[in-house]
Formats: C-alpha cells, structure tokens, sequence
C-alpha cells in the first residue's frame, strides 16, 4: 500500500464500506442518547420507570414492568445501584456500553453469587470511595445505559411494586459531557459521507471494546483526513454511501444478517459481538440494546411465507401445531410484536394492542393448536383475541422473543413458523 504521509493513499469503495458500517453502530447509540435526554424529567443517574405500556422507543417491550437510566461516573463518582430480590418471575437488570455491547446481565442465573443487592458502578480504574456491602462493577467507559425488566406474569401490580425498588444513588458529583453532535438522521435516511465529520470527539467519547476497534478506528480517520482533502473524493463518496451503502447495510440488516429459517431472520447471538462490528450496527439499527442469547434470542420477519414483504394491506397468520407450541422453546416466556418499517415502532390502532405473550388470554384450537392473526381486520377461523391490527398500505415486521431460550433454539435450529398470507375473503 501507498504510504498515506506521501499523499498518494486513497480507500478502495469496501474500505469505505467497512469504516462507515463500524462507525455507524456507533452514531445510533449517540443519536438514542439524545433521544433520551430530549425526555422530560431526563438527568444522568436518574432511574426512569417507564408506566405499563410505555411504547414510545425501537421494538417496545410490554410482557414487563421496565424500567431505564443512563449512569455516568468519572474518577471520584460512582453510582450505587440497589437490586431487589425478585422471585418467581423473570427479571435482568442489563448494562450496556456506549457502542451497544452488554456489559453484565444482573439475575439468578447469569450472577448467580450475587442476584440481588448492592452494586457499586465505576469507571475502568477508578478507586471512588464505596461501601463494603457493595459488589465493585466496572463499566467499559464513563457512562452506561441500563435497561431493567420484570415479568409481568398474572400480576402486574406486584411487578410494579418490584419495579420502584430498583434504586440508584450517586457517590460523589460526576459532571456528565454531553454526547457527540452528529447530523440528524432517521431509518429511512442513514448517514452519508457527514459520518466522518466530527470523527475526533466521536471515537474519544468511548472506549470500544471490540477486538476490531484499533484498525476500524485507524481505517475511519485515514478516511476522514483524505475526504477532507479532496472535495470531489468526498463528493464521490458520499454518493456511494447514499446510493449503494446504505441501501445494502438496511436490506442486508432485514434479510441477511442471521440465521433465515422459515422466513424468519434471528437466532443469532447478538448483544456482545467480539469483532463482528457490522452485526453490532445491525443490532442498533432494527432493536437497540440487544441483550445476549443466554438472555433472549431475536427473531424478525419482514417477509411471508412466499417471500413477499409483510404489509398492511394483506391478511396473515401463524400457525403453531400443538406439539410446536411456542411455550416449548422457552424456560422463561415468548412474546411477538408487531411494529412499522423502517422505524420499528409500534403501529396504533384502537385496540391498543401491540403483542402478544405467555400470559396472553389466548384462544387455542380444539386440537390444542394456536393461530395468530395479523392484518387490518380479523381473519376468519382466528378467534379475534389472537388478531393484532396493522395498519393499511404500510409495512410491517414482527419481532419474536424467546427469554430464556431452551438450548434447541437459536443458531438456525428452530424459528417461528413461516407467517402465510390468507386471501382477503378469510377477513371477517
């Protein structure tokens, strides 16, 4: 290769293609930052307990009282974090870093020394004074995001209750930096060539702690310097990211990222990605804060059985034989949503019904068999307690989680069955 202090270096379209894949993961999780602290009532080390039915943020969970925070620590703070017991029910309280990977999973079975109780948040090296009860937990960098679930199961008060006793208080004053200032963009308008500006206070914002992140970081300034060099290079570039790009990356994250069983996309491990970069910025794209697989495995359609994509205007189900139940891939509980494309949220309609769950009141065939109904109006043979509406001319994706997988799912072993359009003459 050319030595770049000649000037003479100049990245080749993949190199291109693999620094903005990488550096996008990153942008995602600096743009949900600001998202959040646009919330009202927002401060860093400030727990939010989000109502039931909260649904306002990328593929909503509702089978759990939920509850969130951005902490932020320096070399003489912590925050304290305080874990109720909780028994009978699933629950995790999951820490992630800024680019998106899961730091620690709190609960019985992936702590099982320590479940519940005190925990002490610090930054990598930092020696802030705290209690002894406390059980040292270092972030990855200076801040972290939180995200805590409790089942809902048949009583949704008691998971409230449970909710509120998670607490955090802070040790010392930490003075939170405001996140990166990125361009603004959405799902349906990615980033361009604007995603190597401002590169400096991007990357020294957070550690990554993936094994690619000293070469991805060295290739995304080398490129950064030369676009800001030549004017036509970065003109050249930006229509090659627009264009091709990302296109290709929102195609690739929908339809080729996983696993595809039964038109199905997931049972990949995500949440810690070692040096897989692009399935980490997959994972931020279509369902930010991804936990790991011991956790809950993923599975997204977007396309029916006969590889037409999912939309409003069309009538589906999901047939689950009585010996494929979905209750049997799981030892905590399943859940399916249903939500728009490209943004991922949820489609309102007048039910107010956005999912189903274990604890659904489900209606089930006489042979023991269970149908699921989406589409605009109930499907007939579906008993209506199973339809979830969509909305019309729109696209959609379902999203189905499996917590606390049983060891046959996941790695293109089991999905969901294939989602069939029905002929209009089946709505009611």
């Amino acid at each position: 290769m050319a030595d770049r202090a000649s000037g003479t270096w100049k990245p080749t379209e993949d190199q291109i293609r693999q620094a903005y894949i990488y550096l996008l993961g990153r942008m995602l999780v600096i743009r949900q930052e600001h998202i959040d602290r646009s919330s009202d009532g927002f401060a860093y080390n400030r727990i939010r307990y989000n109502p039931l039915g909260s649904a306002d943020f990328v593929n909503p969970n509702f089978d759990v009282a939920y509850l969130e925070a951005w902490f932020a620590v320096d070399d003489r703070s912590a925050v304290l974090l305080e874990v109720p017991e909780v028994v009978g029910r699933y629950y995790t309280l999951q820490l992630l870093d800024e680019w998106g990977e899961v730091v620690v999973n709190i609960n019985d079975r992936t702590t099982p020394s320590k479940p519940f109780g005190t925990f002490a948040l610090v930054k990598p090296g930092a020696s802030p004074p705290i209690p002894a009860d406390a059980t040292r937990l270092e972030l990855h960098s200076a801040k972290a995001k939180m995200l805590a679930r409790v089942e809902l199961a048949d009583d949704p008060e008691g998971a409230v209750a449970l909710q509120h006793e998670f607490t955090a208080t802070v040790i010392g004053q930490a003075t939170p930096p405001a996140p990166p200032t990125i361009p603004q963009f959405t799902n349906a308008d990615l980033l361009g060539a604007d995603i190597f500006d401002n590169l400096d206070e991007v990357l020294l914002s957070a550690t990554d702690v993936s094994p690619a992140a000293g070469r991805m970081q060295v290739l995304a300034r080398s490129i950064a310097d030369h676009l800001d060099g030549d004017p036509d290079a970065r003109t050249e570039a930006e229509r090659f990211l627009r264009e091709t790009v990302a296109p290709e990356f929102k195609q690739y994250a929908l339809t080729e990222s996983a696993p595809y069983v039964n038109h199905w996309l997931g049972g990949g491990a995500v949440g810690n990605y070692d040096g897989n970069y692009t399935l980490r910025s997959v994972a931020n794209l279509v369902g930010i804060w991804a936990n790991t697989a011991d956790e809950v495995i993923y599975f997204v359609a977007s396309h029916d059985a006969t590889e037409q994509p999912l939309t409003g205007d069309g009538s589906y189900t999901l047939h689950f034989p009585a010996d494929k139940l979905p209750a049997d891939a799981v030892n905590g509980y399943w859940s399916v949503i249903l939500v728009s494309v490209p943004d991922f949220r949820v489609v309102p309609n007048a039910l107010h019904r956005y999912n189903f769950n274990s604890n659904s009141a489900l209606t089930y065939n006489a042979d023991g068999s269970l149908d699921l109904a989406f589409g605009t109006q109930p499907v007939s043979g579906v008993a209506e307690s199973n339809w979830l509406p969509t909305a019309p001319g729109s696209p959609f994706s379902l999203t189905f989680r499996c917590y606390v997988p049983k060891p046959s799912v996941g790695g293109g072993h089991w999905a969901p069955p294939p989602v069939t359009r029905v002929d209009d003459t089946a709505r009611q």
